[in-house]
């Protein structure tokens, strides 16, 4: 047969990536015999760049991956250079690698697309599935490519975001064996132009990572609070329990105030008191003898 469908997608990323990433985007590219590789791009340079980028590599579709803080990443799909081109947020990313799992395929073999009933609903679902048709389906007699179908790209719509899965085709029973990459797109925004131009769709249930993070920790602080109000509540409790009968107001009706003495400055020194107590004791002492020597003498 004759290579007739000369699709080429460009992948590459913007600085800044993690290795989830760098693996997630090789996976692709092993996946994909039709797609291309390039150097990543400079955080600065704009995105209207990747159209000449992608003209000067020969391709008409690209997957961009760009990476914000070091944490969050956003993938782009685009047909360059007229587009339309789709963000995405891209969320639970798990590559090749993981030993979990457990299927294979053969390098540059052909994959069945499968979507799930809800893209032909909605038309910006329509439209993400006629791009991800253009981008992941292999041209049949591609250089490349093995003439044997043996996983398949599934993509499904739950919880308003596009979930994508790689699964194994075992020939005995059609049973399906994950082989991965797998992650989920939480779509943004769709535009007429590649990279840009008017918007087509905005996603009403999409919220941002950085407000995401700013709610849990307005979370966090809510229970905190909450804490240290419920704190505050049991020591004013305390407190109430521990006051003792309130003041009678008629206690003090019958204290008489004491007459103040007149200060009186004495000049000469005051004569020595005698101990009285000490006089007795010495007298009681002189008596407990007496009568000792009286019993000895009786005796």
């Amino acid at each position: 047969g004759k290579w007739k469908n000369k699709e080429r997608v460009l992948i590459f990323s913007s600085r800044g990536i993690n290795f989830r990433t760098r693996h997630l985007m090789n996976d692709l590219r092993t996946l994909m015999p039709h797609a291309k590789a390039d150097t990543k791009m400079d955080r600065k340079d704009k995105l209207f760049v990747i159209n000449e980028v992608c003209e000067i590599k020969n391709c008409n579709k690209c997957i961009f991956f760009e990476a914000k803080k070091k944490q969050d990443l956003y993938m782009w799909f685009s047909n360059a250079p007229q587009g339309p081109s789709a963000k995405f947020l891209v969320q639970n990313i798990h590559t090749l690698a993981e030993l979990k799992m457990t299927g294979n395929c053969l390098r540059g073999s052909r994959p069945l697309l499968s979507f799930d009933p809800a893209f032909d609903r909605e038309p910006h679902y329509a439209l993400l599935k006629e791009l991800f048709i253009q981008i992941f389906g292999t041209p049949q007699y591609h250089p490349k490519s093995q003439p044997f179908v043996d996983h398949v790209f599934t993509f499904s719509i739950a919880d308003n975001r596009i979930w994508f899965r790689n699964y194994q085709l075992i020939e005995e029973d059609a049973a399906l064996v994950e082989i991965g990459p797998r992650f989920v797109l939480n779509p943004i925004k769709i535009f007429q132009g590649s990279f840009g131009g008017p918007t087509l769709y905005e996603n009403p249930h999409y919220q941002s990572p950085n407000m995401h993070r700013r709610m849990i920790r307005l979370a966090t602080a809510a229970k905190f609070k909450e804490k240290q109000n419920m704190k505050e509540l049991q020591k004013l409790k305390q407190k109430e329990e521990s006051k003792i009968v309130p003041d009678d107001p008629t206690e003090t009706v019958f204290e008489t105030p004491v007459a103040e003495k007149p200060v009186e400055i004495e000049l000469v020194k005051p004569e020595l008191k005698i101990k009285l107590k000490k006089r007795k004791k010495e007298h009681q002492r002189q008596r407990k003898i007496k009568k000792k020597v009286g019993s000895w003498s009786i005796k």
